[in-house]
């Protein structure tokens, strides 16, 4: 280990738990309408906190090169929504996120087409579902290579496979950057959430990958499920005393969050995000949310060689 990073990540593990997710690839004729796609098919999906599912971009593909075909040769993007898997409802409530997000965001989306992307038993037969906007027009059909429903819309014909799989994930892999001023904290968080999005199966909800409101389990109100870490806000160091946990120096703290199709998924993309930024001027520490095991029992450590099967 090498002393920058002996000194600057500190010897814990984020607790993250696991979820069920689906995953979807969509089309459309060029970049800016797969974008307009993308925005709004994973808007409002940032914690499970108070957010129907947490939602993100795995890949952006360019419908052509080696690797990045789509079906139908244009520019496409995978993305994942995940839910808790504590949910007792969470199969259920899955389905209901894809039916709601797909038909309102993907299918109203100029020259937009969805296709499933996990071949999975069980399954939803969520084209059917979706296709009854289609007011008794819709019909079945076989296109780019892939069995589906056409609905007719005023814009054209909206395209989307019959079947959409789901498996097991993990959700809430995180890192904590501490650093002298909001600019370093920043830098070293957008650093890291750029080489953690890049790697394969793993997407970062928050906006631009990073979040500035960290939160711990629980709150002083009841009708609250999560607050402020308040123990780890600069502002309240002097307030908190020895309560606080902010280290000396330390102005600023930002987050990533990190879910994915595996737990090996995540830590490979957390270990990148750390050696991103460990070179940020002003960073102080780097460390991760643990709740002593009371929220998952999926826990990735910092440091790689404390990893139980450290991914290659």
């Amino acid at each position: 280990m090498s002393p920058d990073r002996e000194s600057l990540v500190e010897d814990t593990y984020a607790e993250a738990f696991r979820s069920i997710y689906a995953e979807i690839l969509v089309t459309a004729r060029d970049r800016t309408w797969l974008d307009h796609c993308c925005h709004a098919v994973t808007g409002h999906a940032t914690s499970t906190i108070m957010c129907d599912c947490e939602a993100g971009v795995v890949q952006l593909l360019d419908g052509s090169s080696s690797g990045q075909e789509t079906p139908d040769g244009r520019v496409g993007a995978v993305i994942q929504f995940h839910v808790p898997r504590f949910r007792k409802d969470r199969v259920e409530h899955l389905e209901r996120v894809l039916l709601a997000r797909i038909g309102q965001n993907v299918l109203t989306c100029p020259t937009a087409r969805c296709f499933n992307r996990l071949d999975t038993d069980p399954y939803f037969k969520l084209g059917r579902k979706l296709a009854f906007f289609g007011d008794g027009h819709q019909f079945r059909d076989a296109r780019y290579g892939t069995l589906g429903w056409v609905v007719p819309t005023m814009g054209g014909e909206f395209y989307v496979t019959r079947r959409f799989g789901f498996r097991d994930g993990i959700m809430g892999g995180n890192l904590w950057f501490m650093a002298t001023s909001e600019d370093a904290a920043i830098d070293a968080a957008v650093r890291a959430a750029a080489a953690a999005g890049v790697c394969e199966d793993c997407v970062l909800t928050f906006p631009g990958g990073v979040a500035a409101s960290a939160s711990k389990a629980g709150s002083r109100y009841s009708f609250l499920i999560a607050s402020t870490y308040a123990e780890y806000c600069p502002t309240l160091k002097n307030k908190l005393g020895g309560q606080s946990r902010v280290p000396p120096g330390v102005t600023s703290i930002m987050e990533i969050v990190i879910n994915g199709g595996s737990l090996s998924a995540v830590a490979r993309a957390t270990y990148a995000a750390i050696d991103a930024a460990l070179p940020t001027p002003g960073l102080v520490r780097i460390t991760a949310g643990n709740y002593g095991g009371r929220l998952g029992k999926s826990f990735i450590y910092l440091h790689p060689d404390k990893h139980p099967q450290t991914p290659g």
